[in-house]
């Protein structure tokens, strides 16, 4: 007589899922525990370059003045006194190069996004990628050598007929002022800006530039109702991004700034600004003992800068999460 084994029993629907949910359970909170020490790793390293700027920069933050009197290249009384100057040459280059990199870039990401043929805009889009990788020396290399001497008779110019503005007078040659190290400092973050925001104009809905061509709208007038508004967000990313690039650049602003310690808004005069970045390269290798407590503490004031940046870039995203969905 046969032994009939017992027929397979069929899950009920409601066991499947919840196999189907414990399966995805697992992995779902594989991913989120590897993604909150992702996070946690980064916070962890912030915390520890903190900590290590304020540590080395303590000595220098409590020295008298006699003491930090004794560094041959300080200039001032404290500390505070003397990473002012260099923190107002940093936020002025910076600010300068934003000024003239972001309507470029902007009118760039435009043309290739919504106005150039396809096979044009991929070509600029590899160009504009391919400028974000050159290095930095080189840039400064063509900014000392080339651009400097092309800019000499632009400077001359300007000095000779708005020279009543104080912001063009006493130009001097060679061209070496915060207004040369400011054109080298947008045209090295212009690929940054210019890539993010193009990436970000290619993301808006296809149904809302149909809809503002339905009604009448011209391309530009499309562009102005419909893509801007979806992009602004990211061209302020974007524009962030490019200016903690120029906060920190060191050996473009080394090799065409010549160097100085003033609060000065004269753009053509050499000699009168220094940003904190090239000033701790310039002095670093002959540093020793609380000189350099002293560069590390102008660090500090360059970290801060930067944090607050970041911080005040993330609010204005913030405040704009109706056109882009951020949170």
């Amino acid at each position: 007589m046969a032994v009939l084994s017992p027929a397979p029993t069929k899950k009920s629907p409601e066991e499947e899922p919840a196999v189907k949910q414990n399966r995805g359970g697992f992995a779902g909170r594989l991913f989120q525990f590897l993604s909150t020490a992702a996070g946690v790793t980064i916070l962890v390293t912030l915390a520890a370059v903190a900590a290590f700027l304020v540590i080395r920069a303590w000595p220098a933050l409590t020295a008298s003045p006699e003491e930090l009197q004794k560094i041959s290249w300080f200039n001032s009384d404290s500390i505070l006194g003397y990473t002012g100057p260099l923190i107002f040459g940093t936020l002025l280059a910076s600010v300068l190069a934003l000024g003239i990199a972001v309507p470029l870039a902007l009118g760039i990401a435009l043309f290739i996004s919504h106005y150039a043929p396809r096979r044009l805009a991929q070509g600029l889009g590899y160009v504009i990628d391919l400028l974000a990788a050159i290095p930095s020396v080189v840039y400064g290399l063509w900014g000392a050598l080339w651009l400097a001497p092309v800019l000499d008779p632009v400077f001359r110019w300007m000095t000779d007929f708005l020279g009543f503005i104080p912001l063009f007078a006493g130009y001097q040659p060679p061209a070496k002022n915060i207004l040369t190290a400011s054109v080298v400092l947008a045209v090295m973050i212009l690929p940054i800006i210019t890539a993010v925001a193009r990436e970000v104009f290619l993301q808006t809905p296809r149904l809302h530039e149909e809809a503002a061509l339905a009604l009448g709208a011209t391309r530009w007038e499309m562009v102005r109702m419909a893509v801007l508004p979806f992009g602004r967000s990211g061209l302020i990313s974007a524009s962030m991004l490019g200016l903690g690039r120029a906060l920190g650049e060191t050996m473009a602003v080394l090799m065409i700034l010549s160097p100085g310690f003033l609060y000065s808004f004269h753009l053509l005069k050499p000699g009168q600004h220094q940003s904190i970045a090239a000033n701790i390269a310039s002095k670093f290798p002959e540093a020793s003992g609380l000189s350099v407590n002293a560069l590390i503490a102008t660090g500090l004031a360059l970290f801060v800068i930067t944090l607050a940046v970041n911080m005040l870039a993330r609010w204005i995203i913030s405040r704009r999460s109706e056109f882009s969905g951020a949170n």
